[in-house]
């Protein structure tokens, strides 16, 4: 399937691309249909392709030798998988699994290292790119080493909310646990504080954003300094006002 004109691509690292820059990268990809749950970077094997997404959300996630995993970074229409592989690895140790599924632009691995040695605007995005994840990998840990369950999980439902259509955050306790690397118990606990505020609505498997700047207050400086990094370096962060959103 062709891909569309470059105003109508989502994603918004390939949007950023000048026009003659996204009309080489264009015939080298192609569409696909993720879902929730699917690993579409296995732990330790090697890379296939090179995914962008057009929608959704997902996240890598970190493993122990044991059982024990935790998110460390999210992505969405802002950004692709894996930075690895900009950066020349082969494989990653981390998954990237997706919470909720939507529309991809695929790229076999060679046809993309290829792409980035042909075009330095495109290999300079893509760098510029990995700054900003790196920024929200490191803001993630300084997140859970210093901020309440509480600030963490508004930072984190804003950062769903940043990457999702409308107001919905279709996410179940269990999953909000393994972002926020707290028992399930503890994300239920955490939930009362903004929904009694009438900042969310908690429903099973549902978390509906309701105001988003008290959120963001709630979030403190939790929140925010990857986003406005993002827009520093490659273009507008978010692009979808809302019925809730203050700013909209």
């Amino acid at each position: 399937m062709p891909l569309p004109n470059r105003t109508l691509v989502r994603n918004r690292l390939l949007r950023a691309l000048p026009p003659d820059v996204y009309g080489l990268v264009q015939p080298r990809f192609e569409t696909v249909q993720v879902r929730k749950g699917d690993v579409v970077i296995p732990p330790g094997e090697p890379f296939r392709y090179a995914y962008f997404p057009e929608g959704g959300l997902s996240s890598v996630v970190s493993h122990t030798n044991g059982s024990r995993r935790i998110e460390v970074g999210a992505f969405g229409c802002e950004g692709m998988a894996s930075t690895g592989l900009i950066l020349g690895a082969d494989s990653t140790p981390h998954e990237t699994l997706v919470q909720v599924g939507g529309t991809w632009l695929r790229v076999d691995v060679d046809i993309f290292r290829q792409a980035m040695r042909e075009s330095p605007p495109f290999h300079d995005l893509l760098m510029r790119y990995v700054q900003f994840f790196l920024l929200t990998v490191s803001q993630t840990a300084l997140a859970n080493g210093t901020h309440r369950t509480e600030e963490r999980l508004a930072r984190w439902l804003l950062m769903a909310h940043d990457r999702l259509d409308g107001d919905d955050v279709p996410l179940t306790h269990e999953f909000l646990s393994l972002m926020l690397g707290v028992h399930r118990p503890g994300v239920t606990i955490a939930i009362h504080l903004p929904e009694g505020a009438r900042m969310i609505k908690a429903r099973r498997g549902l978390i509906t954003v309701l105001d988003r700047g008290k959120l963001e207050e709630a979030a403190g400086d939790a929140y925010g300094i990857a986003e406005a990094e993002y827009e520093r370096l490659i273009g507008p962060f978010r692009d979808k006002p809302t019925a809730r959103d203050p700013n909209g």
